[in-house]
């Protein structure tokens, strides 16, 4: 099993990344579909979505939205929040889409370079490319690599609800890896974090290998230029 079938299917897991900015979270969405002139009713596909909160989100601004993880915990839950235009299911990014053609898909907050098999990224590109009408478009959020190397943070504690995870990160190779140890219910866990550090110039080759156009890079939430030392690189493409 990969470390994020185990990791990502836990309460820990959820637990320990409860903090998360909705408020950041919903004005991110509102200001890329209004950059991207989604029209009320366009299909999206959420993909590896989580807990629902962009999907659910996404359908509220009036759109048609598929929501697709490979964690069955988070998709149970996810059910709970559908209606005729939001669905959630299980799925492996790498594998094709089974889906009439979308407007867009969106990949946030770091939901990409997983793998250690490079042929397992560019199954990621071609499923998304598959999935997508001509000239949809494919949103990939994701770390800067350059930000990571300089900013990386090495011992850290978080609490929460009592228990305290115990983070180390360290940089191996071209991946950051996040290590995680707290003890819960009279038990130790050891679970980790492993993601690629991708340069733009390989995210761009993916791309245009499955027939991609890369239209703008941002840098942030607020949808900034992208450069050096910016937090996020957030990637437009679409489908020639």
């Amino acid at each position: 099993m990969e470390w994020f079938e185990s990791w990502f299917d836990t309460p820990y897991y959820h637990l320990l990344y409860s903090n998360r900015d909705y408020t950041e979270a919903e004005n991110f969405i509102t200001k890329l579909t209004s950059e991207l002139q989604l029209p009320p009713s366009s299909k999206i596909i959420d993909l590896a979505c989580g807990k629902g909160r962009h999907s659910v989100f996404l359908n509220k601004l009036g759109y048609d939205v598929l929501g697709l993880d490979l964690s069955r915990q988070s998709i149970e839950h996810d059910k709970q929040f559908e209606n005729q235009t939001l669905i959630f299911d299980v799925h492996d990014m790498r594998n094709p889409i089974d889906t009439d053609p979308i407007d867009a898909v969106f990949n946030l907050f770091t939901s990409f370079g997983y793998f250690d098999d490079e042929d397992d990224d560019k199954k990621v590109f071609q499923s998304v490319y598959d999935a997508l009408k001509p000239g949809g478009y494919f949103v990939l959020d994701y770390l800067n690599e350059e930000y990571v190397r300089k900013n990386i943070t090495p011992e850290t504690i978080i609490t929460r609800e009592g228990i305290d995870f115990q983070i180390t990160k360290k940089i191996e190779g071209r991946h950051i890896v996040k290590d995680i140890r707290f003890n819960a219910e009279g038990r130790s866990f050891h679970f980790f974090e492993k993601v690629k550090l991708h340069t733009l110039n390989e995210i761009n080759s993916y791309a245009t290998a499955c027939g991609f156009e890369r239209l703008k890079i941002w840098g942030d939430y607020q949808l900034n230029e992208f450069n050096d030392t910016s937090s996020r690189c957030i990637n437009l493409f679409k489908k020639k």
